[in-house]
């Protein structure tokens, strides 16, 4: 049985971060080669360091997407960021291209051909989940780890809070009664700032923006509210940590509340199942939730490179569920299908949207209308309602 009263904590980090900055790049190349041919196939690395950035990996696509063109990114991708302090600087950083053709021996056996439809790009695990803790039907504490930064860096992009910077880290430990959350017991973030900034100063600059997003009545202790401990924290960035595309898959997906597949989204076309089918098991999960099914709802899905079903569809919904898991499991895969053609159709996977995911999560989002976080929407409810009797 499952422990009902507990502490439980989460952590996010701001995309300043010389990870997420990583993140950024890498996906901001997969959506140049979408946007130049939504049939492209990226799998590109990015390390940031002291006023370097590197990016590595394989790719097939159009030969307009090239170094050159791979540099301008990451330099966009750096400045729309706001690095511009003398350890890593969008115009004065050094950046290396070192990305070439996909290995053929990848391709024979993930394309399309004759009879064979398209097969997975590797074999992995992935997971999705979702609950009834937020309205976005996310666990609570990464949630609102997540907004705790994004309202920070509103304010630095504003200009309301110019002597912020990039770089920031939070975390949050709730507290859960009979299996909910009840209210906060403490709240870490640690933030780059200006150096006229005393740790009081800073302190205060995040302490409304804590208040603001927390329920009312959750805030935690001021002996548990912790704001830069360190005392300092005006080098960041990959000035002060290198930072590495795919670090940071808890942040991307649920802080720890779920079950993590094998592999990290950044910087991979759809046609890699450890990005698609762990949106597409995202999609399922939030569903069978929002169609009121069950409380909380885990989903895993399998696959061997080269083969375009899934090996299995495990569906968990810790006993809150509703239905029968088995019978459920058999629904999912027939409302949607799960062979990667099949999960980038339904969600029009094959388009420039994955930069935007590379910060503060890749659900709990909301859909855009473009196609971004589509596997965000609910437009299964109704059909599952139905399969159900619901």
């Amino acid at each position: 049985m499952s422990k009902k009263n507990f502490l439980f904590t989460s952590e996010s980090v701001s995309e300043g971060h010389p990870d997420k900055v990583s993140d950024r790049i890498s996906d901001a190349v997969v959506d140049a080669f979408l946007a130049a041919d939504p049939h492209s196939r990226v799998a590109v690395e990015t390390l940031t360091t002291t006023n370097l950035i590197v990016l590595a990996g394989e790719v097939r696509g159009p030969a307009s997407v090239n170094a050159a063109l791979m540099e301008d990114i990451a330099r966009h991708a750096v400045r729309d960021i706001g690095y511009e302090q003398e350890g890593f600087h969008w115009k004065d950083a050094q950046v290396q291209v070192h990305v070439h053709q996909q290995s053929a021996d990848i391709a024979v056996g993930v394309d399309a051909a004759g009879e064979k439809d398209e097969g997975a790009g590797d074999q992995g695990i992935m997971f999705g989940y979702a609950c009834t803790e937020t309205p976005v039907l996310m666990p609570a504490p990464i949630y609102f780890a997540h907004e705790i930064l994004k309202s920070l860096a509103e304010a630095r992009h504003s200009g309301a809070e110019p002597l912020l910077g990039p770089d920031a880290k939070s975390q949050v430990t709730l507290q859960y009664r009979d299996g909910k959350p009840v209210g906060c017991t403490s709240v870490v973030v640690s933030t780059q700032h200006g150096a006229s900034l005393s740790q009081a100063d800073v302190r205060e600059i995040v302490r409304p923006h804590v208040l603001n997003v927390l329920p009312e009545g959750w805030m935690c202790p001021e002996d548990t509210f912790y704001v830069n401990p360190t005392g300092r924290f005006v080098i960041g960035g990959p000035d002060g940590d290198c930072g590495l595309t795919g670090r940071k898959i808890i942040v991307d997906t649920y802080g720890g509340a779920a079950p993590h597949g094998g592999g990290a989204f950044s910087g991979k076309d759809p046609t890699k199942v450890d990005r698609s089918a762990a949106y597409a098991s995202r999609y399922l999960a939030k569903n069978v939730v929002g169609a009121g099914l069950a409380e909380r709802c885990v989903i895993q899905l399998s696959y061997a490179i080269g083969v375009s079903k899934p090996l299995s569809v495990y569906v968990d919904t810790y006993g809150t569920g509703r239905v029968d898991e088995d019978r459920l499991s058999e629904v999912l895969q027939q409302l949607m299908d799960l062979s990667p053609r099949g999960i980038r159709t339904h969600l029009g996977l094959n388009k420039p949207i994955y930069a935007r995911t590379a910060a503060y999560g890749h659900f709990g989002r909301n859909p855009d209308a473009d196609g971004g976080f589509s596997w965000e929407k609910l437009d299964l409810v109704d059909q599952l309602k139905r399969a159900f009797g619901a």
